[in-house]
């Protein structure tokens, strides 16, 4: 099975949908949400330790920015997978549903 096939096959619409990621992706995405998590444990000691709020709230911030940056590398691989498939399919309501998961995305 080709790549081409398989990430076909990963984003056709099924009673179970999956997405299929390079290995290298998956790494990315994990160091990077390992490294959230870690962020997000150190905000909870800072609290505990009753650190000023305002390094607090730049702590969080940092953490949204981190956040924002996986959501956009992921949202970068479904546009250029799933989203091309089912387009190339005529399943044009994966527009309806990527506008609305944008728009989740921007709030």
């Amino acid at each position: 099975m080709t790549t081409e096939n398989h990430v076909h096959d990963a984003c056709a619409v099924t009673s179970e949908r999956k997405s299929h990621h390079s290995d290298k992706t998956k790494s990315n995405l994990i160091s990077r949400l390992n490294r959230i998590e870690g962020q997000i444990r150190g905000v909870k000691g800072l609290i505990e330790k009753d650190t000023y709020c305002d390094d607090v709230l730049n702590q969080i911030s940092s953490i949204q920015s981190a956040l924002n940056g996986v959501s956009k590398l992921l949202l970068e691989h479904h546009m250029k997978s799933c989203v091309v498939e089912r387009l190339q399919e005529g399943d044009d309501e994966v527009i309806t549903e990527l506008l609305i998961t944008m728009n989740k995305l921007m709030k």
